[in-house]
C-alpha cells in the first residue's frame, strides 16, 4: 500500500492543501525476503517520497512534513553522547539509508521551489496497536514469563509516546520556526531495558520478572545465535537530544513515559 501510494499521481487531490504530511514508507523488516533490500527500500521511501514532494510542490503545497526515522543518525550511540539534530547522517542498514536519501532530496525541492519541508525523525514509538518486538516485551510482561534482563540497567533508550509524535507533528503543521528544519523526538526521558519492562509491569499491573543475567553473557549467546542486531536494541544505548526541538518550537512532550505506557498497555489488553 504504501508502494502504490507513494507512486500514484496524487496532482488533483493535492490542489488547496496547504500543509502534507508523508508517513507512507517501506518499514525496516527482519527477514527481509527482497533480492535486493536497499532498491526495494529505495524504490518507495527514496523515489517515491520525491516523486510525492514534486507534485505537492507543482500543486501550490505551502509545507510537506516527513516523518523520516531516527536510523537517519545512526543504529547506537555512546553512554551520555545522544544523537543530535544536526550531526553527520550515518544511516547502517537498508531502510536508514533510504530514508536519509528521501531527506536529502526533500531538501533540494524545497531550495528548488520553495516550499517548506519538515523533517521528523522519531526513534521507536510505542501505543495502542504497537507490533514487533515492543507488543512482543508487554505479552510477555503481562503473561508473567520470567526475562533474564534485570541487570541491563547502564543502557539507555529514547522512545517516543504516539501521542507525543502526534502532537509535535500538530506543532510542525504552522509553527513559522519549523519551516526546513529537522527535528529528533522523543517522551524526555530515556530508560534501561530493565527499566523500561518494570515500568511497563507498572502500567499493566503486573510486575515483570526479571532474573539478572550477566548482560555480557547475553551478548555473547545472542551473537551465537545470529540475533547480534537484537541484542543491541535490547542491551545497547540509542539516545536523542531533544533540545533544538523543544527550544526551537517551545515544545514539550505533553505526556509522560508513564501515562504513553498505561494508554500502550490498555490498547494491548482491548484486544
Amino acid at each position: 500500500m504504501a508502494e502504490l501510494a507513494c507512486r500514484a499521481d496524487h496532482g488533483a487531490l493535492l490542489s488547496g492543501i496547504d500543509t502534507l504530511y508523508h508517513l507512507a514508507a517501506r518499514v525496516h523488516i527482519m527477514d527481509d525476503p527482497a533480492a535486493d533490500p536497499l532498491t526495494a527500500f529505495r524504490e518507495v521511501n527514496t523515489a517515491g517520497t520525491l516523486n510525492l514532494a514534486h507534485q505537492a510542490a507543482a500543486a501550490g503545497v505551502r509545507r510537506f512534513v516527513f516523518v523520516s526515522s531516527i536510523k537517519v543518525n545512526g543504529e547506537a550511540t555512546e553512554p551520555g553522547h545522544p544523537f543530535h539534530h544536526d550531526d553527520p547522517p550515518a544511516p547502517q542498514d537498508p531502510y536508514g539509508i533510504s530514508k536519509r536519501e528521501g531527506e536529502d532530496g526533500l531538501r533540494e525541492i524545497a531550495a528548488a521551489t520553495g516550499m517548506e519541508v519538515v523533517i521528523v525523525r522519531p526513534p521507536l514509538v510505542y501505543g495502542p496497536g504497537v507490533k514487533a518486538n515492543f507488543a512482543a516485551m508487554m505479552r510477555a510482561v503481562q503473561r508473567g514469563l520470567p526475562l533474564p534482563l534485570g541487570a541491563v540497567t547502564h543502557n539507555r533508550r529514547s522512545l517516543v509516546a504516539l501521542d507525543n509524535l502526534v502532537d509535535l507533528l500538530i506543532t510542525c503543521i504552522d509553527h513559522p520556526a519549523a519551516a526546513n528544519q529537522t527535528f529528533l523526538v522523543s517522551d524526555g526521558e530515556d530508560l534501561s531495558t530493565a527499566g523500561l519492562l518494570r515500568r511497563l509491569g507498572q502500567a499493566m499491573g503486573k510486575p515483570a520478572r526479571l532474573l539478572p543475567a550477566p548482560p555480557s553473557l547475553l551478548q555473547l549467546g545472542a551473537t551465537m545465535v545470529g540475533k547480534r542486531d537484537m541484542a543491541q536494541r535490547l542491551l545497547g544505548n540509542l539516545q536523542v537530544d531533544i533540545d533544538h526541538t523543544r527550544q526551537t518550537l517551545d515544545w514539550t512532550p505533553p505526556i509522560s513515559v508513564d501515562e504513553g505506557l498505561r494508554r500502550a498497555a490498555a490498547g494491548l489488553t482491548a484486544r
